[in-house]
């Protein structure tokens, strides 16, 4: 099974799926033969039917890490290169809130040159819901950032806010 997820000939998803299946139908059947590690080889192949969806998404995204050490790598050199490039100890804030964003970037600036036209949005409309997010996740960093330097005066404002929801104009 280690060769199959491998996948040393780089083949698509589907490809790669199929002779998983192949491998867990063989081992189901080997599985009578071997009454020793029978309830191991079951437990086994149980938890890897469950798990046939996510295994396989590594395959059908180009470029993203298949095991989990690769993909810890990925972020862990994303980290290292803000913090040399801000000149912090520590990751900024900002790769929290803007991670999905900046992680990319930090990777295609390493392996590519840029030009603006790279820039520009190919879905305006996918641009704008990503956006949106970001904009979401920016108005909840604020609200806490203003609760932890106002308590009392946050409280009171969300109490008058929910005045004006119950009681009558």
């Amino acid at each position: 099974m280690a060769q199959v997820l491998q996948n040393p000939g780089e083949d698509n998803a589907r490809v790669v799926q199929q002779q998983f299946q192949h491998v867990l139908a063989h081992t189901q059947v080997q599985q009578s033969g071997l009454p020793e590690i029978s309830s191991a080889l079951a437990h086994f192949v149980k938890v890897l039917t469950a798990q046939q969806d996510w295994l396989f998404h590594c395959y059908r995204v180009p470029g993203l890490p298949r095991t989990n050490n690769a993909l810890e790598q990925y972020f862990g050199s994303a980290k290292r290169y803000e913090r040399r490039i801000s000149g912090q100890k520590s990751a900024s804030p900002g790769l929290v809130i803007r991670g999905q964003v900046r992680l990319v970037a930090a990777a295609a600036t390493r392996n590519n040159v840029i030009t603006p036209q790279d820039l520009q949005p190919i879905d305006v409309e996918d641009w704008q819901v990503l956006r949106r997010k970001l904009e979401t996740r920016h108005e909840s960093r604020r609200l806490q950032s203003r609760f932890r330097r106002a308590p009392q005066a946050c409280l009171a404002q969300l109490e008058a806010e929910w005045d004006k929801l119950i009681l009558p104009p």
